[in-house]
Parts: C-alpha cells; sequence; structure tokens
C-alpha cells in the first residue's frame, strides 16, 4: 500500500484557516473582555451608591493604591523631569532657544507623562496585587464564602479598589507634575545654568490651567481603567495558582494598552 503525502496548497490552506481561527478566537477574547469590563463597572456603580458603605475597606484601599506609591511615583518623576530637561536643553541648543526648556517640560508633563506615568506605576505596583489577590482569594472560595454570608462581593471586595484607582492616580499624577518639574528645575538651573527667572517666567507664560486639568483627567480615566480591568481579571480568575498568574499577567498587558488607547482618545477629544 502506497500513503499519499498532503499536498502544498493543502497544507497551506490548513496553516490559513488556523490563522484566521486564532485571530477570530482573539477578537472574541478581547470583545468579551471590554464587554465585562464594562458590565463590572456597572455593577460597582451600582453597588457603591448603595448601604452599607464600607468605609473602612475604602480608606485601607486609598491608603494602599495612593500613599503606597507616593515613593516609587515621585522618584520616576524626579528622574524623568531631569532627564527631558537634560534632552531638550540639548535640542534647543541648537537654535539659540535654551529659555524654552521650562515650558516644553512643563507642558509635556502635565499633558501626557505624568497621568501615563503614575497610571503605569500604580498598574505595577497596586494593579498586580488587587489582581493577584483577587484570584486567589477566587481560586480559594473565599468570594464564595463572602457570598454564603450573604455579604455581596462587588460592594465588598472591587467597590473600594475601583474607587481607589479612581480617585488616586489624580492626586498621584500632581505628584508627578511637582516631582518633575523639581528635577527639570534643577538640571536647567544648576546643571545647565539657565536663569531660573527665565525658567519659572516662560513656564508660566505658557502654561494655562487646562493644561493640568487635562492630565488630571486623563489620570481618573487612566485609574478607573486598570482598576476595572485587574478587579476583573483577578475577579474571574480560574486553574488555581497557574490561572491566577496568567490572569495578573494579562491584566497587565491590558492595562498598560488601555493607558495608551486611551490617552490618544482623550487628547483627540480635548484638542
Amino acid at each position: 500500500m502506497t500513503t499519499e503525502t498532503p499536498s502544498k496548497p493543502n497544507r497551506l490552506s490548513g496553516a490559513f484557516v488556523q490563522s484566521v481561527e486564532g485571530f477570530g478566537k482573539g477578537l472574541i477574547d478581547v470583545v468579551s473582555t471590554i464587554g465585562g469590563v464594562v458590565a463590572l463597572g456597572l455593577d460597582v456603580f451600582r453597588w457603591s451608591v448603595r448601604r452599607p458603605f464600607r468605609l473602612t475597606n475604602l480608606f485601607t484601599q486609598l491608603d494602599f493604591v495612593g500613599v503606597g506609591s507616593i515613593f516609587i511615583v515621585g522618584l520616576t518623576g524626579s528622574f524623568t523631569g531631569m532627564v527631558f530637561a537634560l534632552q531638550t536643553s540639548t535640542a534647543f541648543a541648537l537654535f539659540d532657544a535654551e529659555s524654552l526648556v521650562g515650558p516644553t517640560v512643563a507642558l509635556t508633563l502635565t499633558r501626557e507623562l505624568s497621568a501615563v506615568f503614575a497610571a503605569l506605576m500604580v498598574t505595577m505596583r497596586a494593579g498586580s496585587a488587587m489582581c493577584t489577590e483577587l484570584g486567589t482569594m477566587r481560586v480559594t472560595e473565599q468570594v464564595d464564602a463572602l457570598e454564603t454570608m450573604a455579604v455581596n462581593p462587588v460592594q465588598y471586595l472591587l467597590v473600594p479598589r475601583v474607587l481607589a484607582g479612581l480617585f488616586m492616580v489624580p492626586a498621584l499624577t500632581m505628584l508627578f507634575n511637582t516631582t518633575g518639574m523639581t528635577g527639570a528645575y534643577i538640571v536647567a538651573v544648576f546643571g545647565l545654568g539657565i536663569s531660573p527667572g527665565t525658567f519659572l517666567s516662560r513656564t508660566q507664560q505658557w502654561m494655562a490651567p487646562m493644561d493640568v486639568y487635562e492630565g488630571l483627567i486623563k489620570g481618573a480615566i487612566f485609574g478607573l481603567a486598570v482598576a476595572l480591568i485587574c478587579c476583573f481579571k483577578g475577579y474571574n480568575a480560574s486553574g488555581g495558582s497557574k490561572g491566577v498568574g496568567q490572569a495578573t499577567t494579562e491584566a497587565m498587558v491590558a492595562s498598560a494598552l488601555s493607558i495608551f488607547i486611551l490617552d490618544f482618545i482623550v487628547g483627540m477629544m480635548m484638542h
């Protein structure tokens, strides 16, 4: 007996079908995740305005997300401002326009970098912890135990975490603005010899309150999105410790992508 080997066109068609199936599966996963996050957000909003108001849980999460991130956000902001001032001064020196270092750094930080970097720091530090903690509670059936005790897990576990992300990322954005401008001032004035009066007056001349408001709005949106994504992935984790790790990885990737995508969308809407 002779066996027929698959022809090359059949192998190509099989690979094409697998590629289409993989793309379709990925698209379905993305759409289902977005739908699940939106549904969870609506559920969180509904339970956040219903009694009992668990203020102790809320303040605990505010402390964890906000106060616990002060050092990493402040350090990141300082070096971001210092590096940006150093690089922009090199470019502006070609045109004899070093006086624009201050406003350039200020506008870039307040409009874009502060909200994005603060949200990324919160994602890496607090978001991963949220997802891991909720995922562990899910796979060890602690969430089911809350439901058995007539405690709504969304109100008890998710509402404080989502509100903490919504409130504290804008506050951390302002901290990033402050430390970033401080670092830029130190480099520009003491390192590059730019006049302090020129640095401050130019910054005041070109900045407007709306620049700061834009960053705060973005920070609130990023914080809400990150908290919802991390809570959704952790709350729906399955498969033991391996599933918790996979959920945390997916949450980090999805949160980072959502920050950049929302940054573009919000920026387009506000300009």
